[in-house]
């Protein structure tokens, strides 16, 4: 689902109507460019390449969550076993041993279930069912039995803020008023008059209501039409919710990332909201009544039964409220994934480094005692990182990209990475809506055409910002559809896969994929970048971010140059470095004396005195 802070720049830039108009969430960046290998290797840790032998699922510690790298996988985007242009679990199965070698321990699958694919899946209609697309139950139960041979975590998302129009619940619900289901939904009915006025992010109109006239009657949906709410003030629903959760752990999966979890609680009298609109509806809809309630009893009849790893999207509008989600001594969740960073740089000049680091300090601070965050920049739901806070220039795409690995897998946190992201993909900025599959996109430009706006601007700005930015197929081979699919792929092959691809960068001991794989070594190795006490160094500097990383007696220094230029950076009065780099994303260190001599986008990891 939609990551909604970061509307921002389509709002601010497309003038009032696309202020009306923009897909809540969608995230996009310019058409990249392509890679360049052949350089000479990069300075290496002296941790060992390859990955480390992980805990059996059998016998993981109660926080291994904390521990580990989590590789967010769209598997409609991954692999394709059949040839019908659609990623499938059979795709995902054949390579296993890929993401093994990453040494990555969890992986975060979006939705699977069976849907009619209005929102890519997050419209469930049967939650014990697999999509047919992608494969069958027997499918599944060998891909999660491939994981765990491996040593390897599967997370699932968990959407149950709404559920979709074709879902058995919702056809009994809309059948009668007296339906026994009627109450697992929100509605409203005619004869009350017009019901009070929310906001839908996908809905072509924006009206969270749609009226069905068979029992005349409104619905409500905070994001399409064929997404209804579900009705959490319900304990028969919450009971259903909570069977279904069990039957996946059951199986033996390993946690849920809790779709839109932050909006479930809702106050069924739907009090006016005045001057709800697409700025502030975020705010309005997040935190309703009860939402720990829910939380806490979810925690009581199911997550504590088990040994898994919980995440909710967009726990807490401020580090204040998050902390509710993930205190241990209220027993709800393991760890918050907010929208703060991912809203920065959501403009037509960018993003401030500054603002940056004020986002990830000022989180880092609120958890330094206890709680736990999660650490990401990239998701299905944004733009391909290397295209929105580094430079997908060819010249510089490589360096950018390793250098934003560097600092997902330095910092205090569990890292997410988005698959593709360990290669460098970058956005393939589509310029005609023909092109685009996403469901906020099309409603979009529908309104916009309708209300007489300026489509070109809305396509300008949607090549940005687009979610399928980050949805085009995984970059295999320079083989036909980049080695996805030997059929038509469902979104289109970003072209430059000819160049930037698994294979090549397989060779390369100097690609984005190589230095990913040095980089998550060298968390597993050094428990100091999981645990150590964060420190911002030069918060005011507006090219580079520099910080410390404090265990015991371990310390570290992690310096990154977030610009295209040759940069010079003074080493604070009391740090020193005890040898040779950890971690380098250029075959030479930076020079020494007085200051660092950093090249463009260089990362360094240093260990201290």
């Amino acid at each position: 689902m939609p990551l909604f802070s970061s509307t921002s720049f389509l709002l601010n830039t497309a003038g009032p109507l696309l202020r009306r108009l923009v897909p809540g969430g969608a995230l996009m960046l310019a058409l990249a460019g392509c890679g360049h290998s052949g350089q000479k290797a990069e300075t290496a840790t002296t941790t060992p390449a390859g990955p480390a032998a992980t805990d059996s699922v059998a016998t993981k510690k109660p926080d291994w969550w904390k521990e580990t790298v989590v590789y967010q996988l769209y598997p409609r985007s991954f692999q394709d076993s059949n040839g019908d242009g659609v990623g499938d679990l059979k795709g995902i199965s054949a390579r296993l041993d890929y993401l093994k070698s990453l040494g990555v321990g969890a992986v975060w699958l979006n939705p699977i279930y069976a849907s009619p694919n209005d929102d890519n899946g997050y419209d469930i209609s049967n939650y014990r069912q697999i999509m047919p697309e992608f494969g069958t139950m027997q499918d599944f139960d060998a891909l999660l039995k491939g994981m765990h041979q491996r040593g390897l975590k599967l997370v699932m998302d968990l959407v149950v803020n709404h559920s979709s129009d074709e879902h058995e619940w919702f056809k009994q619900s809309r059948s009668s008023r007296t339906s026994p289901y009627r109450d697992y939904y929100y509605w409203w009915p005619a004869e009350k008059g017009t019901p009070p006025a929310r906001y839908s992010t996908f809905d072509v109109k924006r009206n969270a209501w749609q009226y069905d006239s068979l029992t005349n009657a409104y619905y409500l949906h905070y994001f399409s039409r064929k997404q209804p709410d579900l009705n959490w003030n319900n304990p028969k629903l919450r009971q259903e919710i909570y069977a279904m959760m069990k039957f996946w752990l059951d199986k033996g999966i390993d946690g849920f990332r809790m779709d839109a979890f932050q909006f479930v609680a809702k106050d069924p009298t739907f009090p006016p909201m005045p001057g709800l609109n697409e700025h502030n509806y975020t705010n309005a809809y997040n935190h309703g009544p009860h939402l720990h309630d829910y939380l806490q009893e979810m925690n009581r009849e199911v997550l504590s039964k088990y040994n898994v790893m919980t995440v909710a999207e967009g726990a807490g509008r401020n580090p204040q409220e998050a902390m509710l989600f993930v205190d241990p001594a209220r027993k709800e969740l393991n760890m918050t994934y907010h929208f703060d960073a991912v809203g920065v740089g959501n403009s037509a000049t960018g993003y401030k480094l500054t603002d940056l680091k004020r986002v990830f300090t000022r989180w880092d601070s609120a958890f330094a005692g206890k709680g736990w965050q999660s650490i990401y920049l990239g998701s299905h739901d944004q733009p391909r990182i290397v295209s929105k806070f580094g430079d997908d220039r060819p010249a510089f795409r490589a360096a950018s990209a390793k250098l934003l690995n560097t600092f997902l897998l330095t910092m205090r946190g569990t890292p997410y990475c988005y698959n593709g992201d360990e290669l460098g993909m970058t956005n393939i900025g589509l310029t005609n809506i023909a092109d685009y599959r996403d469901v906020a996109a099309r409603n979009g430009y529908q309104l916009v055409k309708a209300q007489g706006g300026s489509l070109s601007a809305y396509l300008q700005n949607l090549a940005r910002f687009s979610r399928d930015n980050s949805r085009t197929p995984f970059q295999w081979n320079a083989t036909a559809q980049a080695g996805f699919s030997t059929g038509t792929p469902w979104l289109r092959v970003n072209p430059n896969y000819l160049t930037i691809n698994e294979a090549a960068e397989e060779k390369d001991s100097a690609s984005v994929l190589s230095h990913f794989r040095r980089a998550t070594a060298l968390r597993r190795a050094h428990p100091v970048l999981v645990y150590g006490q964060y420190q911002l160094l030069d918060a005011a500097n507006p090219h580079i971010y520099a910080y410390t990383r404090t265990q015991g007696a371990d310390k570290v220094l992690v310096v990154l140059n977030f610009s295209s230029e040759p940069r010079s950076w003074a080493m604070p009065p009391g740090l020193k470095s005890t040898g040779a780099a950890w971690l380098n994303n250029y075959p030479a260190a930076p020079a020494g004396g007085p200051a660092l001599a950093l090249q463009p986008w260089q990362a360094v990891v240093l260990p201290l005195q």
